[in-house]
């Protein structure tokens, strides 16, 4: 259907209205912006509504501007000027919280929006695929030929190439690209074939430090065709297309051959240099592998940190001998952070022993030494660890984007912890929880947005809770 976008949803969903006998019709399109026509293609429908991808922007929206960049599917509002993006972001997620969590003073709640300190060029990591099946961003047709780029939106065979800067990552790996894909075809080993389940190369994946501005590749392949793969030929590539800047070339094999294959699944080994790289976050180092997760915007991540960092120290002068603890801790960040802005005891929880494992290395790198971390449930955790019955003064909870899971959360909730921060990627997840913690005592003080991801729909929201003592 041709549509004529006229609102804004929340989770990047554009608004049609179609007239019907039986009165207007509500189309949401996913990644479509208010005064744009568009192509879209029906999904999912019901009775009062209909649920539409993406296919093309047929014109777009007055107050849209040109950039510099290479459009791609991932980055659906590029063109929208950034103080549209934080009011549309803003004025959904608040009526998110008031329609799903309940929350009927939302306005005096809401503490402000947080935006990123670059709109452009603030990814520390990108994933690149290769196909035999390209969109071709002239014809709009598919073509058969050694594709290496974004997937096509709405399809997860075909790749568009990316010949140019996104104007996400760094400039200088997407400047070179088309040179990687040029080298990989001229080995005469294939490219993926999505349909046909077979070829050779798979990924490329790409990790940054933006402190150090030093580089992590992973070229990830099926073993099929392995012999006739000059490896030492790319790493040299690697290294004159970036010289001084490829701190590590890494190599996985997966030859698994589903619809959707995700790039860090398969074996990996270290074919040159280091398997880490180090990133910086308010002054203290945090070593970083390919498969471990960081935030993907470093330089907005201090900012999100220190939102959290300021929601728990404004309870400071009640934290005598208590404890806090980073739940979801992933490799620490957030525990080290708060050990250097409060001298507390920390512990850190998270159930990834890998996670856990490099949260240790690097807290003791960081001479943090009020830390202990655990590779625990949390349902389980005071029954393995009783001398923390009634000591955890405040939790900070930072689930992953799907959200953290009922359950679980009433196993949080049973830590009676008098303070929850609560971190989300998805505010979505985090207004349904709004309303059970609500229904067990812990009631909404305040909260902010950050915007870690411009140019998308996504924002993350940093909520502080407080048990009532009544309750």
């Amino acid at each position: 259907m041709d549509l004529d976008i006229t609102g804004y949803a929340f989770g990047g969903k554009g608004i049609a209205k179609i007239e019907t006998e039986e009165g207007q019709f509500t189309v949401f399109v996913q990644n479509a912006f208010p005064g744009q026509r568009v192509r879209a293609r029906v999904t999912n429908c019901k009775a009062r509504y209909a649920e539409c991808s993406l296919d093309e922007v047929l014109q777009r929206a007055p107050d849209e501007v040109e950039r510099p960049y290479q459009p791609i599917p991932g980055a659906p509002y590029a063109l929208v000027p950034i103080e549209r993006q934080h009011a549309l972001k803003a004025s959904t997620t608040l009526e998110l919280f008031r329609r799903i969590g309940e929350v009927e003073d939302v306005d005096a709640l809401y503490g402000g929006f947080v935006a990123s300190p670059s709109h452009w060029h603030y990814r520390n990591k990108m994933e690149y695929s290769f196909s035999a099946i390209v969109h071709d961003l002239e014809s709009g047709e598919k073509v058969d030929r050694f594709g290496l780029g974004f997937k096509h939106r709405g399809t997860w065979w075909a790749v568009e190439d990316l010949d140019r800067d996104s104007g996400l990552f760094d400039e200088d790996v997407e400047r070179d690209l088309h040179e990687i894909r040029a080298f990989c075809e001229a080995s005469g080993l294939p490219p993926w074939h999505p349909p046909q389940r077979e070829g050779f190369f798979r990924f490329l994946v790409v990790r940054k430090s933006v402190a150090h501005n030093t580089l992590l590749v992973n070229l990830v392949t099926s073993s099929t065709g392995l012999k006739r793969w000059d490896m030492d030929g790319f790493v040299r590539l690697l290294h004159e297309l970036w010289p001084g800047r490829v701190a590590g070339v890494l190599h996985t094999i997966n030859d698994d051959t589903g619809e959707r294959v995700e790039a860090r699944a398969g074996t990996t080994r270290l074919v040159d240099g280091e398997e880490r790289i180090t990133e910086v976050l308010h002054g203290l180092a945090f070593d970083i592998s390919m498969s471990s997760f960081f935030q993907t915007n470093p330089q907005c991540a201090e900012r999100l940190y220190a939102e959290v960092v300021e929601a728990v120290v404004r309870d400071d002068e009640r934290l005598d001998g208590e404890v806090i603890m980073d739940l979801f801790c992933g490799t620490g960040t957030i525990a080290q952070l708060l050990a250097q802005a409060t001298g507390r005891p920390i512990i850190g929880v998270d159930l990834v022993e890998s996670a856990i494992a490099d949260a240790r290395v690097s807290a003791e790198r960081n001479g943090n030494r009020g830390i202990e971390f655990f590779a625990a449930d949390v349902g389980t955790f005071l029954l393995e660890y009783p001398e923390y019955v009634g000591r955890i003064r405040t939790i900070v909870l930072d689930p992953p984007r799907a959200g953290i899971s009922p359950k679980t959360l009433r196993k949080v909730i049973r830590l009676d912890a008098p303070r929850i921060v609560y971190v989300s990627c998805n505010p979505a997840t985090q207004a349904r929880d709004l309303k059970t913690l609500a229904e067990w005592g812990y009631a909404l003080q305040s909260f902010k947005l950050v915007d870690q991801f411009p140019h998308t729909a996504h924002v993350e929201s940093v909520a502080v809770f407080e048990k009532i003592p009544t309750a």
